[in-house]
This record gives C-alpha cells, structure tokens and sequence, in this order.
C-alpha cells in the first residue's frame, strides 16, 4: 500500500500543539474529543499511513497529563441506542471504553449523565458504574438551550448541573457516539470552574473535516460521505475569513453553534479566546499528508464504498432516498463512478456472462481474480479460495478441499441443521481449508496465505449474509456489494 501520510510526525506535533494550547489557557483545558479514539478505520483508509489507533497513542503520549471523562445522554440510556458498527448499546459501550482506555493506561476519571430528569434507566446505569468504583455526575437539561444565553450561563443553567472534580490539567471529553452532550459538559465545567477562580479552556479535536486542505478536497468529501446520514456538510469558515482573511474549512453544525459558544465565552469570561471555530480546533493531521495524490485517490475509493453502503441500507429500509442521493452528488463532485473500484466491473461482467452471482478480489499487488457460484460454492467462497491460491503460487487446476469433502459437509447443513441453502459460507470453507491442512501441503499453504488479505478490496453482486459479512471483517477486507438480495429467505 503506497503511503500519503507521516503517522510518526502527527504524533509529534498534535502533542505538541495539544501541549500548547492548555498552556494558553494556565490551569486546565477541556478538550472535546470528536470521533473513535481507537480503531479509526475511516481515518486510516482515507489518510493511508495514519494508523487506527494514532489518537490513542498521542493520548499516551500525554498520559501524565491527562484524564478522560465519558458523556452519555440519558435518552439515549432509556430507548437503548445502539452503536451500530458494534451492535452494542451505548451504555454498553461507556463500560467498554473505560475497560479499554484503563488497560491501555489512561485515566478515565468519572461518567457525566447528560440531560437526565430521572429516567430509571440511567438511575440502574449510575448505580452499575457506582459498583465498579467509577464516578457519576448528573447534568439537567436547560430550557432555552442553547439560545437563551442568560439563562443557560446562570446558577439555574450550567449552575444546576453536578461539578466534574478533575485532578488533571487535560481532560478529554468523549462519549459513545454523537448526541450525547460533549461540548455541553466542557462549557458546564468552564461555568463552574470559572467560579471557583480556576483559569480553564476550551478546544475541540475532530479529524474531519481537514480545515487547511481544499473544502472539495476528496479527503473532505469523504467525510461528508461517512456523515451522510448526519446530513453534515463541509463548508468554508466564514468567521475564520473574516477575521484573519485566511480560507478555512469547517462543518455546517460548528459554524452554526459557533454565535452561540461566543456569547457564552463572553457570559463566563467576559470575553471570548476564538475568532472562529476553527480557531476552537487542534488537528494537525493536514501538515501530516505526505503525498496528496495517494489521499485523494484512496479518499476517492471511500466515497464509492460509503455510496455502496448506503445503497445496501437503503434496500433494507435503513436509510432515505435523501441520503442516497447526496452520496451520488459527492461522487459527481469527486468526478467518479463506481467503475472506478477497480473489482466493481470485474464482478458485475462475470455475473452478466454466468447470469449468477459473482465477486471479484483485488490482491496487493493490484492482481483481480474472480469467483462465480456453483453448486459447491458461493461466489464469495470461491472467489476467496482463488484468492489464497494466487497468493501462494498454486495452480488453478488444484482442488484446495476436495468436492467429496465438501459434500458431507452440504447434507449436514441441509439433512441436518434445515439450511436452505447447501453451498459452504466463508467461516465453512476456512474451516474446511484448515482440517484439509493437517495433511494437505497446497490447503497448508494456502491457508498462510490469509494474513496478506488484509486491506483488499472485493466486491460481490449481491448483498452478502451477515457470517461472510463477518468473515471478511475478521480478515481485514473491504467488502462492497451491489444492493441486490439473491433470494430471499436463503440468506
């Protein structure tokens, strides 16, 4: 994979910067934390060279001077939100963020209920956290928030909610996903805080949107693709021209907001420290693209397989027409189609010449090879034996498991367990692979081969079941698919 990104300089400098900015505030900077900490796909796949995990390791690097605090809203508490990159609830995902930031060293002081008004689900919730030793604190909703500045910066406002103690001179404020009262708990604590004579500051770390590359930069589009359900869009900071001349990039929801954090700068301090609110960021991933053309090639690529996701939620009644619609228009901005994934037309010309389903998989070295259904297989399964035997330099005449071992196998599915459908999923045949490998030299070879597929690319002609869904996750490969069920009731 060719590399547009230095990791090991973002590292460096967005310490550094973060370093910087709670030293022009004196005691304590709240730091609004946008976006994964850790396993940072989208991040990784659009700056190719930025490691999933690089917001985790520049935390490490300040782990002395820092400490996490996790939102979570109470509504989201009650009507069991779901993450649905995990299939976890939110609340479910506040104890496993706590776990992970723990066991890899962080200090995760406390867990701030955001608009709570009694609901009994977080009530349960606090007392659950309680008896694993963690802090909870409780903030109230504000009426008029978050217009009525009088009212919102007053002892009946931010006054009303619980005081966050924190020992440390950055607290990182994160949550579960959005919604869930980051910005507000960083301003609840500068009221606070600034009434306890302790000279605390504000800042915001989002990855995306870049504000020092083009607004259509396709690394910037690709952000509005991840977002597209969010409805969020990328647009010049018109507060940020104004004042300094400069062109910025922000979104929509922070340059509507920013009037309203001004004013309530102005309500605590008197004054407020931002021009603009992409004076309020710290992300210096744009001085970290080493090679533009690699970003906006692989942001492209993103682009074409949010598009393909969205398609596949549309035709599960998951998404809105609305949605689809501005994933076409970000492709049209970005001046591509979806032929331009290279396994996109490979696998639609065989399923038009076989009239069946088929995938196509690209390999590292840009090689495309292609899997078609039959008895036996499903294209995907096929295609994935293909795969493993061009990485390992077998012939295509070899049979990695043999039809006879397979067919045992295809009447216990269907004699047996009343699948409908007899052709080995992927986890079947990586099983199977792995027992012919006990005695197999070709099957024992092939199966070291999987350890490479990680980052290919495939692409199948119909919507996958949820185990190859799986099983493509676990090795590492971006799946995209056309939005078309082979048969219902099958999958």
């Amino acid at each position: 994979m060719k590399i547009g990104f230095d990791n090991n300089k973002y590292l460096k400098i967005q310490s550094e910067h973060i370093r910087e900015r709670i030293n022009q505030f004196g005691d304590k900077l709240y730091l609004e934390f946008g976006g994964k900490l850790f396993d940072d796909y989208h991040a990784s796949r659009v700056l190719p060279g930025f490691a999933p995990d690089s917001k985790l390791q520049m935390l490490l690097q300040l782990s002395d001077q820092a400490e996490l605090i996790i939102s979570i809203n109470a509504a989201d508490i009650e009507k069991n939100k779901i993450r649905h990159d995990l299939g976890i609830t939110y609340d479910e995902d506040v104890i496993r963020l706590i776990k992970v930031y723990r066991d890899k060293g962080l200090y995760v002081s406390s867990v701030v209920i955001t608009r709570y008004t009694g609901q009994e689900s977080a009530n349960i919730f606090q007392a659950k956290l309680e008896h694993l030793g963690i802090k909870v604190y409780r903030h109230y909703p504000i009426d008029g928030y978050p217009n009525n500045i009088q009212a919102i910066v007053s002892d009946d406002g931010y006054g009303k909610n619980d005081y966050v103690i924190t020992t440390r001179p950055l607290v990182v404020v994160t949550a579960p996903g959005p919604g869930s009262g980051k910005m507000a708990t960083c301003l609840s604590q500068l009221y606070h805080e600034n009434k306890r004579g302790i000279k605390a500051g504000y800042a915001k770390f989002e990855t995306f949107p870049i504000w020092n590359i083009p607004l259509k930069h396709p690394v910037n589009l690709a952000y509005e693709a991840a977002t597209a359900d969010l409805n969020d869009l990328n647009m010049i900071d018109p507060f940020h021209l104004e004042a300094y001349g400069q062109t910025t990039v922000n979104y929509n929801r922070d340059i509507e907001i920013y009037p309203v954090l001004a004013a309530m700068f102005e309500g605590i301090y008197g004054t407020c420290p931002y021009q603009s609110p992409t004076d309020m960021g710290v992300n210096m991933a744009g001085n970290c693209i080493i090679d533009d053309e690699v970003c906006r090639e692989a942001s492209k690529q993103e682009i074409i397989r949010r598009y393909y996701q969205s398609m596949n939620r549309y035709a599960n009644d998951e998404a809105t027409s609305d949605e689809v619609y501005k994933l076409e228009l970000l492709m049209k901005q970005a001046k591509i189609t979806t032929n331009d994934r290279p396994v996109v037309p490979y696998a639609n010309e065989l399923a038009s010449k076989m009239n069946s389903p088929a995938a196509a998989l690209e390999l590292p070295n840009g090689t495309i090879v292609t899997g078609k259904t039959s008895s036996l297989l499903g294209a995907v399964s096929a295609v994935l034996l293909n795969a493993v035997k061009k990485l390992g330099g077998i012939p295509d005449d070899v049979h990695l498991i043999s039809p006879t071992f397979i067919e045992p196998i295809q009447k216990l599915k269907t004699d047996y367990l009343g699948s409908k459908n007899p052709r080995l999923h992927t986890d079947e045949v990586l099983i199977a692979l792995s027992m012919c490998a006990a005695t197999d030299e070709n099957a024992r070879a092939a199966l070291m081969q999987l350890p490479k597929l990680a980052g290919c690319q495939l692409h199948t002609t119909v919507i996958l079941s949820s185990v190859d869904m799986n099983t493509f996750k676990r090795l590492g490969i971006d799946v995209t698919n056309e939005a078309v069920y082979e048969n219902k009731g099958v999958m």
